[in-house]
């Protein structure tokens, strides 16, 4: 069973449309023989609201749905409910980013490219710090608190389950200076040490790479069960957009591949940053 709560909530959300589907019945038709609304029904498949156990309950009994599955699916109900915990605090973490970090706990493998900052799960903090506060309209307090869940957030790299982790990343990145040359030097190293990791690999695109795909920043998630899909996140200043369905999920790929290609080997790209690292030193 998936172990965060949002990616509890995903799965039921997936479990309850795909027993909709088999039955070949609307959100419509399925509300009103339970003399409940379509959209909540629609709300439960997309998992935009909590989905009470007495709910699936039904849901299930009007499916025809095994016991067992049922007990299951109210399982799921019953423990999506519960708080990560990254959700105690508060305001330095915004809703949408609380439902990526869910997934991201629960992914086993992580493909992302960072195209103007360096990846969240390397990051030191004091660099995580600057970034959160040039530009933020954020108090002293919500700054420390989204900081430290950064720094949290980057243990899933050492756990034994840690999820294959590939990241590419703009030589811009590795050459913008955020905060000041102490910062940058200190963040390279913190790179080079990530990338000893047996599950993390890094490239760098680097600025004469010629032809590349054109896209801005992206993390593709895979998780470990075959009931739960892969999924493309992309992130803004003020919201997130989640993309699934294979056609979204191919393309991305394609995209990070090509990417790929472009980019510098692992080899090259620890010896491009240790030379970056060598200029902040003098």
């Amino acid at each position: 069973m998936a172990g965060s709560p949002t990616a509890r909530r995903r799965r039921l959300s997936i479990e309850l449309k795909k027993l909709r589907e088999k039955s070949a019945l609307t959100c419509a038709q399925v509300g009103q023989a339970l003399d409940w609304s379509g959209s909540k029904v629609n709300r439960m498949e997309t998992g935009s609201g909590r989905v009470q156990p007495s709910d699936v309950d039904a849901l299930c009994r009007f499916y025809g749905t095994s016991d067992e599955l049922r007990e299951f699916l109210k399982s799921l109900a019953r423990e999506a409910k519960t708080r990560g915990w990254w959700q105690v605090h508060g305001a330095g973490v915004p809703e949408w980013f609380n439902i990526y970090i869910g997934l991201e706990q629960d992914a086993s493998t992580l493909r992302q490219y960072q195209c103007e900052v360096l990846p969240g799960l390397m990051q030191t903090e004091a660099y995580a710090r600057e970034l959160h506060t040039t530009g933020a309209h954020m108090s002293a307090e919500d700054i420390d608190r989204a900081v430290r869940v950064r720094l949290e957030r980057q243990e899933m790299l050492t756990r034994p389950d840690a999820p294959e982790a590939w990241f590419v990343v703009n030589e811009g990145a590795v050459r913008n200076v955020i905060g000041d040359r102490e910062i940058m030097r200190e963040q390279l190293e913190r790179i080079l040490e990530t990338t000893e990791l047996p599950s993390v690999t890094l490239q760098v695109l680097p600025f004469d790479s010629g032809t590349y795909p054109t896209t801005g920043s992206f993390t593709m998630l895979g998780f470990p069960a075959p009931e739960d899909p892969d999924l493309v996140y992309r992130d803004g200043i003020t919201d997130a957009v989640y993309l699934e369905g294979e056609h979204h999920v191919r393309e991305y790929t394609r995209a990070f591949d090509g990417l790929r290609a472009a980019a510098l080997s692992p080899q090259r790209s620890a010896r491009l940053v240790q030379s970056v690292v060598k200029e902040y030193s003098k």
